[in-house]
């Protein structure tokens, strides 16, 4: 099977419950990241390092949830 084709099924299968809270945390983490770079005003240094970390480590949090799938929902998914 081709590797785009597969991630492709991957991103579009049911993904896990636990999982789905994990994505709203990354969501979550990144979305204050976010915030904090993009305000406006004085931010100290460590704060803006520490935020570019948290977009960062969202960003993998929901990736790598996106693309965890629930084998039996998956299955039934290819079957039809």
């Amino acid at each position: 099977m081709n590797i785009l084709t597969e991630v492709k099924e991957r991103a579009l299968a049911p993904t896990p419950p636990f999982f789905k809270k994990v994505k709203k945390a990354g969501l979550i983490i990144a979305a204050i990241g976010t915030a904090i770079l993009t305000a406006p005003g004085l931010v100290p240094a460590v704060l803006l390092a520490y935020a570019g970390y948290a977009v960062t480590a969202g960003t993998v949090l929901v990736t790598i949830s996106q693309l965890t799938v629930d084998d039996g929902a998956f299955e039934k998914l290819l079957m039809n």
